[in-house]
């Protein structure tokens, strides 16, 4: 009878906290100056600079605010990895990176569905900012952290029902 409480109440606290959470998502949108071959692939470029940058600081986030505390930490950063990569490749434009509410589309990443919705991004604009855009989630990491890029062997796995029952018999 206890393990059936505490597993009512740890997959009531696991409902909650999916309902509450999906409205805190960080997303990233990364808009090309314009859509000519050449500044559809810097932006590509740029968008796997920014991922190999930020994917790290990402990991150590634990909670929505902390990944923007991050972010606002890092823009400037951000800006000189795209200026840098803008400038090595030749592009005499350059980038602009800010954190702002913006509209997007409906997106299906995997099993999760993002609902058509105003989100908080990371938006970075190449110069003009008119071409075709990409965007991904950075916070949770749907599809920004990739199970390749992450270091394995530093992960820690935490079960919310071995803390519940280690919590109850202390």
């Amino acid at each position: 009878m206890l393990l059936v409480m505490i597993l009512s109440a740890t997959m009531l606290c696991a409902c909650n906290n999916q309902s509450s959470r999906q409205e805190q998502y960080l997303r990233i949108h990364i808009r090309a100056n314009s859509n000519l071959t050449t500044d559809q692939n810097i932006k590509y470029k740029i968008k796997d600079e920014l991922v190999k940058y930020l994917t790290p600081l990402v990991v150590e986030c634990e909670s929505f605010d902390s990944v923007v505390d991050m972010v606002e930490t890092h823009k400037k950063d951000m800006e000189n990895i795209c200026d840098d990569i803008l400038n090595d490749n030749g592009f005499s434009y350059t980038s602009k990176v800010s954190l702002n509410e913006e509209y997007f589309p409906t997106r299906a990443y995997g099993e999760y569905v993002l609902e058509s919705n105003f989100y908080d991004a990371i938006i970075v604009e190449l110069g003009e900012a008119i071409g075709d855009n990409w965007w991904c989630v950075v916070y949770p990491p749907l599809c920004f952290v990739e199970a390749k890029q992450l270091d394995t062997n530093n992960i820690v796995y935490k079960s919310k029902l071995l803390e519940i029952i280690r919590k109850f018999f202390d």
